[in-house]
């Protein structure tokens, strides 16, 4: 086996073959100077509260249309801190590498982290690398910590949330999942399906900077969807929740492919969405802020809290005005989506 061509498990030795990796492969990718080669980092903030977020990373295939493994794992760091009010700031990097994983390969991701880190402005500070047998990984797995600088005024809980609150998303619903799922199943459509993976800390900002305290909180909605989220913030606020089916934006090839495979769009995997809950009065302009961006040019209000209840529902309103209760989802519906 080329060492120069594939891994293998003495590059998570902690030898020479380690040591080449990480100064000669992983750091000039993704950062160069500002990671630091030592137990753990030291980084400058603003003075305030930090926020600190973590993930793993295993989606299967580790390339779609839209992104990879890499991309997605900063987006997603990146995400978390976004929707809790925070600017992000430095993130880690740890790489669980499958023996004969190809270098190539791998300078592929690494070039697609340090090019998405850099665009959103945030610096990958510090790492580790680990190397197992074949069989025992999938070639890649990703896991990150991420921190930011809480935004002045941003404070975002389940607790302020009150009946007549507007809901928000910046865009269509599923395009990840669908399109990792297509991908998988090996479908094609005249309009390819391309995943939504991006940073939204420039959507959040918006809206926390410009509406203060009438923006009452955020989630990204990947793993189960937006069904997922809207039911965690009804039993957490003790609130009902009605969702405009009409309202919901989707996109036609999205849409044409989980009808095929039999899904549900509203329980679909996202990695460039964020449901926002505001005050009714600041719907509109937070709409207007939203759409003045790419990342939001389909940004729509989808629904509105409802009273409280000891037994909080997440309704649908139809098309042709019937109403069916939207469920949390009992699980993944489709598993390694990120």
């Amino acid at each position: 086996m080329d060492e120069n061509k594939t891994i293998m498990l003495a590059h998570g030795g902690g030898g020479r073959l380690m040591a080449d990796l990480i100064s000669r492969t992983i750091v000039p990718k993704c950062g160069g100077r500002s990671v630091q080669l030592t137990d753990a980092a030291t980084i400058d903030v603003p003075a305030g509260k930090l926020c600190f977020t973590t993930d793993s990373f295993v989606v299967k295939p580790l390339f779609f249309n839209g992104g990879d493994i890499g991309k997605l794992s900063v987006c997603g760091t990146v995400n978390d801190l976004a929707v809790s009010g925070a600017q992000p700031l430095a993130l880690s990097l740890s790489l669980i590498l499958e023996e004969g994983f190809e270098i190539a390969q791998l300078e592929k991701i690494l070039e697609n982290i340090g090019q998405t880190a850099s665009r959103a402005n945030v610096r990958i500070v510090t790492g580790d690398t680990k190397v197992v047998e074949k069989g025992f990984a999938d070639g890649l797995f990703i896991n990150t910590a991420g921190i930011g600088a809480r935004i002045t005024g941003a404070v975002p809980g389940f607790e302020r949330i009150t009946e007549g609150d507007a809901i928000l998303i910046n865009g269509t619903l599923g395009d990840h999942g669908m399109t990792i799922m297509s991908q998988r199943e090996g479908l094609k459509f005249e309009s390819p399906l391309k995943s939504d993976c991006a940073c939204l800390h420039e959507l959040t900002s918006r809206l926390y900077n410009a509406l203060g305290n009438a923006v009452k909180f955020m989630r990204d909605p990947t793993r189960g969807g937006v069904a997922a989220v809207l039911n965690e913030i009804a039993v957490a606020a003790g609130v009902g929740i009605e969702i405009d089916e009409p309202a919901l934006p989707m996109d036609k090839t999205v849409q044409a492919a989980a009808d095929m495979l039999g899904f549900d769009l509203l329980n679909i995997a996202n990695e460039g969405k964020v449901v926002a809950i505001v005050a009714p009065d600041a719907a509109a302009r937070a709409i207007e802020l939203w759409r003045s961006h790419p990342l939001g040019r389909r940004a729509a209000v989808i629904g509105r809290v409802l009273k409280g209840s000891d037994h909080p529902l997440v309704e649908l309103v139809t098309k042709i005005g019937g109403r069916r209760i939207v469920q949390m989802p009992y699980g993944r519906e489709l598993p390694r989506i990120c």
